[in-house]
């Protein structure tokens, strides 16, 4: 399908990225586009959210959807509106499923999520109501599992990254102090490691 003739310049340069990123797999192009509307994005989703991390990491969630989604998006249409339109349901899907955690955490604890006492001890529960059956149970531990074993086959920096942010759940700044890297270079490195664990898991799906 052709570009829309109505485009201005800067979404005629939008799609010509797009095009050259769709059929030449080209990395610059994908580098270009980030880096074209990272910063807008992320102000975007921080209006929403109103918390820093959770902006950044929802901007490069709607990133990661968006180049996936490549294939679906139609010229006829700015690339801009196509994008906030994923960032802003990115969003909105965030904030319904943190206020569902919030009501849940108001009536029972989760059987999922460990918790910390007032001692800073570590301690799980079992769920009193509206607990997965058993089959649901098998299957999550089977996700778990086999999440954990793709993480063990990253190399050891990667690996580092991912335990350290996903599993001790680490902010920027405590990965950045226990790494001895800067804060940008060590969200640069989480996106990368994000997408080669999550490109290995798309290959491993058959075994969930």
């Amino acid at each position: 399908m052709a570009v829309n003739p109505n485009f201005s310049d800067r979404a005629k340069e939008d799609y010509r990225l797009v095009s050259m990123a769709l059929e030449h797999d080209d990395q610059q192009a994908y580098a270009m586009i980030m880096k074209r509307y990272r910063d807008s994005v992320n102000f975007v989703l921080m209006k929403m959210v109103h918390n820093t991390e959770d902006a950044e990491d929802l901007t490069i969630e709607s990133f990661s959807k968006a180049f996936k989604n490549l294939p679906k998006y139609d010229p006829q249409y700015s690339f801009s509106t196509w994008l906030y339109k994923i960032a802003m349901n990115n969003a909105i899907d965030f904030i319904r499923k943190k206020k569902r955690l919030k009501s849940a955490a108001n009536k029972t604890l989760s059987l999922d999520e460990p918790f910390a006492n007032k001692d800073g001890d570590t301690m799980e529960v079992n769920i009193i109501s509206g607990a997965k059956d058993p089959e649901e149970l098998f299957m999550k531990e089977q996700r778990k599992e086999l999440v954990q074993e793709v993480v063990n086959q990253l190399s050891p920096r990667y690996k580092k990254l991912i335990q350290l942010r996903y599993f001790k759940e680490y902010s920027y700044k405590e990965i950045s102090e226990e790494l001895e890297q800067p804060i940008g270079t060590i969200k640069a490195q989480l996106f990368r490691a994000r997408e080669v664990l999550n490109s290995t898991l798309k290959h491993t799906k058959d075994r969930i």
